[in-house]
């Protein structure tokens, strides 16, 4: 009697346990997707409050250059990523924008985009995805506050290199009330960046049109007013 009580606990415990991993499963499958639409989504729209449509001619989403694997880790990536090419008329990229990722948050990891102009200047920063602190590391988003904001025209010259820190480290950079962790993350990641930028500037820079702004280019909707031209 006590073996065939014990048997039916176990068998009980492990439907139990069964179920629950399929649930737990099932919940990750149906969030991921939504999950990643958001942060896709969230990054288009920093995408041109970064570069805004009066500075490129071309289509930023789609015109973008692989970033090599042997540079995930400097900018923090754990997968493929592309670098988004802003071109002026005639086709030469006045700017670019660079996804990175600060391992260091308060809360864990902290998505940005970082544009970085043809002089080496920021042209502006964008938090898209972190856990911080609602209140306190937050104010990273742009809509919390205005700190992000503080990156727009600075470079690797100025401040000086080694004053990319926060001022509570030495550095130029202004931290959070209460919170110095988190602007300290995104500050190093945004350095990283343009230390990747410099490193690489003229192979980034005559970037040669993407496979998929060609693609778009030629599209059917576009086809009709070519041969018109023609």
């Amino acid at each position: 009697m006590l073996k065939r009580s014990i048997g039916s606990n176990a068998a009980i415990l492990a439907l139990f346990a069964l179920v629950t991993a399929g649930t737990l499963a099932v919940t990750q499958i149906t969030t991921r997707e939504p999950i990643e639409r958001a942060i896709r989504e969230a990054s288009a729209k920093a995408l041109l409050e970064i570069i805004p449509i009066d500075r490129h001619s071309n289509d930023l989403l789609v015109d973008t250059y692989p970033i090599p694997k042997q540079y995930w880790a400097l900018l923090g990536l754990k997968q493929e990523a592309n670098i988004n090419l802003a071109r002026e008329p005639g086709g030469a990229i006045n700017a670019v924008i660079i996804p990175a990722v600060a391992p260091d948050g308060y809360s864990g990891p902290i998505r940005i985009l970082v544009g970085v102009n043809r002089d080496g200047t920021v042209a502006g920063v964008r938090v898209t995805n972190h856990a911080e602190t609602p209140g306190l590391g937050d104010k990273v988003e742009v809509k919390k506050s205005d700190w992000v904001l503080s990156f727009n025209g600075t470079s690797l010259q100025d401040p000086q290199r080694d004053q990319w820190k926060v001022q509570k480290d030495g550095g130029a950079f202004d931290q959070f009330t209460g919170a110095t962790i988190t602007p300290r993350a995104v500050v190093n990641q945004v350095r990283k960046v343009l230390d990747f930028v410099a490193e690489h500037h003229q192979q980034i820079f005559s970037a040669p049109v993407s496979k998929r702004a060609v693609e778009v280019e030629q599209s059917p909707e576009q086809q009709p007013a070519e041969a018109e031209n023609n």
